[in-house]
């Protein structure tokens, strides 16, 4: 079965072909502003690199988040145009999960910005908390991973946090295709209301 997996719901996009359950290509793009949007040349690309076709797609997985708003709905878009025009199937995964399937991963952890992250793991449900908040509830020692443990880990005491450059922090799309048991429909996740919803409401308010 060959698989094309993404992710885009952080500042950094991953891209994976699989067949069978074997990495054959596999991409990472940084930068907040462009890496969603290099989405598609990186796809290309993966085909190119492991001399596959587009039309022998079996499914696409994309990452639900939660994450920046427009770089995961560039991401579901992408995947859902895709599995459109190919005729192939297209699921959804947590990115949160996809980051907690890392070795030795405990809890994952992703930057939510305004001062929270979103995480998951150690008993916790997808949720956002401030670091502080995150720090009393999981066990001394446990790995935290992800772009909010390193913008964080100085108010995150008693974690394990892996160096910056650890591949652990980056949600690698290869797991999203071997999350199989995870798989859900391609919707994304909101763990708290998107800005431009929560600046309309203040107003409607006001």
């Amino acid at each position: 079965m060959l698989l094309l997996s993404l992710d885009t719901a952080t500042d950094v996009a991953t891209a994976c072909l699989t067949e069978d359950g074997e990495v054959v290509a596999e991409s990472m793009s940084r930068g907040r502003s462009t890496a969603a949007q290099r989405l598609l040349a990186d796809v290309h690309g993966l085909f190119g690199a492991a001399r596959r076709e587009p039309a022998s797609l079996d499914a696409i997985v994309a990452g639900t988040g939660p994450g920046t708003f427009t770089g995961l709905r560039i991401g579901l878009a992408t995947a859902r145009a895709l599995g459109f025009a190919l005729g192939a199937p297209v699921h959804g995964v947590g990115t949160l999960d996809a980051l907690l399937a890392g070795e030795g991963v405990d809890v994952a952890c992703i930057d939510a910005r305004r001062g929270e992250v979103f995480c998951l793991g150690a008993g916790i449900a997808t949720c956002a908390l401030t670091p502080e908040a995150l720090a009393a509830r999981i066990p001394a020692g446990a790995v935290v991973a992800g772009d909010g443990a390193i913008r964080y880990r100085d108010r995150l005491p008693g974690a394990v946090v892996p160096a910056d450059g650890s591949a652990l922090h980056v949600p690698w799309a290869r797991h999203h295709a071997a999350l199989r048991e995870r798989w859900g429909p391609p919707e994304p996740q909101y763990v708290r209301a998107p800005d431009a919803d929560r600046v309309l409401t203040a107003r409607a308010a006001s």
